[in-house]
């Protein structure tokens, strides 16, 4: 995720670490020379006058620009459903620890607090482990030590596992009457949102978008950015190729903002910062448990938090 400060209108038009544009300058780079031979060619091919004008780019444009619309859209849709869990995941993580510190009693038999929150804090490490599918083993044996994090590192689904044994406390201190039915479904309700929320993320990352609207869209966007000099060649002439440069820059830049936002769980510069919330969630929790609390993460000098 790009997280800098707010720019004057002057210094947004040269920004450089957060924008797309360094990804997209080989393609740039063609549409150029693309345009350079329309125009040294007079807009021909092979010896052939190619019959094109602004017409059909004109009703194809707005074809296009409609269809770049809804993939965006529904890539951003992904991405802020995505936050909106992890926002989800913070809230009731929090709730949960909160709860547990003030009814369970601290003299509670077979019970810690801070290894309950631990545990929390846990789940949301694993849960961001899984849908990266990174290894979560430093983070399990730095929460939970080497002895536990052996049960659950090599687990397909560590989150609810973790969930699972969460569960299995609270019913061992209902059993024994530290917790009442009332307080016992307050707390389970907490789970039930965390249990939620990772399903929900768990969907998100297997079904993606459809890879035929990616191909659909890569394709009229390459064709129309490559077939744009011959038509405008006749019309503005030597400005053909900063014309043409300027609307590829728009249409790829598009493109690649959608494909960078329909995964939000990625490392990608765009992508949702989970090594950052995981971190705000552990401190939320830590310091309700009156322990230390680690520091906030802080973007890298190029602006970016992961």
């Amino acid at each position: 995720m790009i997280v800098r400060p707010a720019l004057n209108w002057f210094r947004m038009l040269f920004v450089w670490h957060g924008s797309v544009l360094k990804s997209i300058i080989p393609q740039l780079a063609f549409m150029a020379l693309v345009s350079l031979l329309a125009m040294a060619t007079h807009g021909r091919l092979f010896g052939e006058k190619i019959p094109l004008n602004t017409t059909p780019f004109t009703l194809c444009g707005v074809a296009l620009t409609i269809f770049l619309a809804f993939r965006n859209n529904a890539s951003y849709e992904r991405y802020w459903e995505a936050r909106r869990h992890w926002g989800n995941v913070l809230i009731a993580a929090r709730t949960l620890a909160s709860q547990v510190r003030q009814y369970v009693p601290a003299n509670a038999a077979h019970f810690d607090h801070f290894s309950f929150v631990r545990l929390l804090a846990a789940f949301a490490c694993t849960l961001k482990h899984q849908l990266r599918s990174t290894d979560p083993s430093a983070d399990l044996t730095r929460l939970l030590g080497k002895t536990q994090a052996s049960i659950y590192r090599n687990r397909v689904f560590a989150p609810i596992v973790l969930l699972d044994e969460a569960r299995r406390r609270l019913a061992v201190l209902n059993r024994a009457a530290v917790l009442s039915d009332t307080q016992l479904w307050m707390m389970d309700k907490q789970l039930d949102d965390l249990g939620a929320s990772a399903g929900a993320c768990e969907r998100i990352h297997a079904t993606p978008i459809p890879f035929a609207y990616g191909v659909l869209l890569h394709r009229t966007v390459y064709a129309y950015c490559g077939l744009l000099p011959f038509g405008l060649i006749d019309s503005i002439g030597f400005a053909t190729p900063l014309i043409c440069v300027f609307v590829s820059y728009t249409l790829l830049a598009l493109e690649a903002i959608a494909s960078e936002i329909s995964e939000p769980f990625s490392r990608s510069p765009n992508s949702l910062a989970l090594d950052a919330m995981t971190r705000t969630i552990e401190r939320s929790l830590f310091e309700l448990c009156d322990e230390t609390v680690p520091p906030a993460l802080q973007p890298n000098p190029h602006y970016e938090l992961s």
